[in-house]
């Protein structure tokens, strides 16, 4: 019985002494962070190649498994998919680029006028009682509220447009890495995996094999399915604003499609602006624009999404939105966006883990 309490008591230590060494590097670290400049710089140049790159490798590897069931060459694949990949872009470029273009500078260039006209409705509304009976009388500040959070919205919306467009300008040099890293991808995907098995002792292969194999099939169904399920939702969308005649439908069903990447958030984001632009044109364009987005967000969540998730995110809501707000808070919108696949993969990990070297132990307490 004593021994048993010593090992334990030295087991406790052991671990404190790692617990504290773990804060002690931490600490270290933030001193001589000077150091790790060139890591992050180097890491930051790299990320969203390399993001883009594992988007479009699970995208674009059961095309490439399928044309090898057909006895076709895996490089020779990758180049058809290619060349199919680059005549889309063409046919974006020359067909909706000039569109989507053309509708984001006539937005920028007449946001004055659209909150010119979004005044002219609240007046409007407020001469009809409407805003009377949601205001009441002694807060007379409650119009000038609603102004200023419109005007605020509208400068967010042409600060976030624009410099989204200058993002994507700025990194030009930086994307062309990217097709580079995606053939590497699609050519030796599958080795890494192997890789990351054979570097675990041998007595703990078949698990890590495990872990790599759900880890894989994972990322797999989340990122098609999401691709799936948004596209579907942007279907909805824009067919529903091109019958009640949205201006810059494209443009808002494009942003509203970006924005649904990001879990619970993204659709809010993305409503704003569409509710807006509808109330410049009349309330019950901002009605219907509001009734639009809601009936597709139904049929996403509860027809769309369980038919080709099924029961592969087992993700309670209000996980994914703690998780959503702390990574935007700690890394922004790349993160919020990266953080749901980052989660499932700590747990898939976490639990084969706990399953290994503890779950017997906590068993037995």
């Amino acid at each position: 019985m004593e021994g048993n309490h010593l090992f334990t008591t030295n087991k406790a230590l052991r671990f404190g002494m790692l617990i504290v060494l773990l804060f002690l590097i931490i600490f270290l670290g933030s001193k001589v962070s000077f150091v790790f400049r060139p890591i992050i710089a180097l890491i930051e140049v790299v990320a969203i190649p390399l993001l883009l790159s594992v988007f479009f490798y699970y995208l674009l590897r059961p095309l490439v498994k399928l044309m090898e069931k057909y006895k076709v060459n895996r490089t020779l694949a990758i180049l058809i998919i290619y060349v199919i990949f680059a005549l889309a872009i063409v046919w974006f470029i020359t067909s909706k680029w000039p569109v989507l273009y053309g509708q984001l500078i006539s937005f920028l260039d007449n946001i004055p006028s659209l909150l010119s006209s979004v005044g002219e409705q609240i007046n409007e509304l407020e001469k009809n009682g409407f805003l009377a009976s949601l205001f009441p009388a002694n807060e007379s500040n409650g119009l000038s509220s609603i102004t200023n959070y419109l005007n605020k919205g509208f400068s967010f919306m042409s600060n976030y447009l624009g410099g989204l467009f200058s993002f994507v300008s700025n990194f030009t040099i930086i994307l062309f890495t990217f097709p580079i890293l995606l053939f590497f991808m699609l050519k030796e995907g599958e080795k890494f995996g192997n890789i990351l098995v054979r570097a675990t002792p041998n007595r703990y292969q078949n698990d890590s094999r495990e872990i790599v194999t759900g880890i894989d099939h994972m990322l797999s169904g989340f990122i098609v399915g999401r691709v799936i399920v948004n596209l579907s939702l942007g279907v909805l969308m824009y067919i529903g604003f091109l019958i009640i005649g949205l201006p810059y439908a494209f443009l808002l069903t494009v942003i509203s499609v970006i924005a649904n990447f990001i879990p619970f958030v993204g659709a809010i984001l993305s409503a704003i602006p569409i509710v807006i632009v509808g109330l410049t044109q009349s309330p019950a364009t901002a009605i219907w624009s509001l009734v639009i987005i809601l009936v597709a967000q139904q049929v996403q969540d509860n027809l769309i999404a369980p038919y080709v998730f099924g029961k592969k995110l087992d993700i309670h809501p209000l996980t994914t939105v703690i998780l959503v707000l702390a990574a935007g808070n700690i890394g922004g919108i790349i993160a919020m966006i990266v953080i749901i696949p980052v989660y499932m993969m700590l747990k898939i990990i976490a639990v084969r883990v706990f399953s290994l070297f503890f779950k017997e132990k906590w068993m037995k307490l």
